[in-house]
C-alpha cells in the first residue's frame, strides 16, 4: 500500500494522507485490533455498507473484520489515521482482557463515532502520545505507558459513543419505532408458531444493525436490555389473550411459542408478579 516499515512489531499509526492512490484495497482480514479516524473516505466499504465519512469518524475493528475497498482507489482528499494493534502487545498487561469489554469492537463497523471538533482534538492528542511513545527508544516502561494511553483513548470512545447514543435523537428514536414495528409485526402473524420467541439477532439483522449495538442502544434509551424488551411486548400479547378469550393457558403458550405452558407461566409471573390464571381471574 506504499506504506512505510512499521516503527514498533506490535504497534503502529498510519497516516491515511500517505496511502499511495494506486493502491488496490479489495478485501483485507485484519489480525489485529484496529482503530480508525477518517475524513472524506465515502468510498471505503465496511461489511455491506458505505461508510458515510462526511464528518470526523471513529471505526473499531477486531481481529477477523473484514475492510473492502471500493473500485475508485484511495480518495485524493482521505484525511485522518489508522492505529493497528497485535494482541501480542496486549499480553500480561491490564488491557489484555479487558478490551473484550469495550462493545464497540463489536459492532458493525458501519456504526461509526461521530465527533465533534473537541472530541476529536481529544483523541488526536492521545494518538500522537503514543506515536511519540513508540518512536522513542523502546524500554521496559514503553509498553505500560502505550497501554495507558491505549485504555485512556478506549475510555473516551467508551464516553463519546454513550453521548451518541443520547445526542443523535432521530436517528434513535426511529430505531426505537422500528424495533417495535417489527415486534409487533412479529406476534401478529404465524412467526410465533413456526419460529418461537424472535432473539437478539433476528431483530438486529431485521434492522440492519449488530445485535451489540442494538442492545447498547436499547440500555441507553429505555434500561432494558433487547431481550427484556422482546419479553415485554410477549407479556403484553398474552395479557391481551388472557384477558379477552377463553383458551387456556396452555393454548396461549403454544400460540406465544412456547413449547412447555410451564415455561410461559414462570415467565408470566416472573414479569408480573401474577401467574397467568390468576391474572386473567382479575377479570372475571
Amino acid at each position: 500500500m506504499g506504506l512505510p516499515k512499521p516503527h514498533h512489531p506490535l504497534i503502529g499509526i498510519v497516516d491515511l494522507e500517505g496511502l499511495r492512490n494506486d493502491s488496490d484495497i479489495d478485501a483485507i482480514v485484519f489480525d489485529l485490533y484496529v482503530v480508525s479516524l477518517k475524513r472524506g473516505c465515502d468510498s471505503l466499504l465496511y461489511g455491506q455498507q458505505k461508510y458515510d465519512f462526511d464528518e470526523g469518524l471513529m471505526a473499531f475493528m477486531s481481529p477477523g473484520q473484514v475492510l473492502r475497498g471500493d473500485e475508485g482507489g484511495v480518495p485524493p482528499d482521505l484525511q485522518g489515521w489508522m492505529l493497528f494493534i497485535h494482541p501480542d502487545f496486549l499480553w500480561n498487561t491490564s488491557l489484555a482482557k479487558k478490551i473484550k469489554k469495550y462493545e464497540y469492537f463489536g459492532y458493525s463497523t458501519n456504526e461509526a463515532l461521530f465527533l465533534s471538533d473537541k472530541e476529536e482534538a481529544v483523541i488526536n492528542d492521545i494518538i500522537k502520545n503514543i506515536r511519540n511513545e513508540y518512536h522513542s527508544n523502546i524500554d521496559k516502561f514503553s509498553q505500560d505507558i502505550i497501554v495507558s494511553h491505549l485504555e485512556t483513548l478506549l475510555n473516551y470512545a467508551e464516553r463519546f459513543y454513550q453521548r451518541q447514543f443520547i445526542t443523535r435523537k432521530i436517528t434513535n428514536h426511529k430505531i426505537l419505532n422500528q424495533v417495535e414495528e417489527v415486534l409487533t409485526d412479529y406476534f401478529n402473524n404465524e412467526s410465533l408458531l413456526s419460529n418461537g420467541l424472535p432473539n437478539v439477532q433476528y431483530m438486529a439483522n431485521k434492522l440492519n444493525i449488530s445485535s451489540k449495538y442494538l442492545s447498547s442502544l436499547l440500555k441507553q434509551l429505555t434500561g432494558q436490555t433487547t431481550q427484556q424488551i422482546i419479553h415485554e411486548k410477549l407479556i403484553e400479547k398474552a395479557k391481551e389473550k388472557l384477558s379477552t378469550t377463553d383458551i387456556s393457558v396452555s393454548e396461549i403458550a403454544y400460540e406465544l411459542g412456547f413449547e412447555h405452558s410451564q415455561s410461559f407461566s414462570k415467565l408470566f409471573k416472573s414479569k408480573t408478579q401474577q401467574s397467568p390464571l390468576e391474572f386473567r381471574q382479575s377479570f372475571s
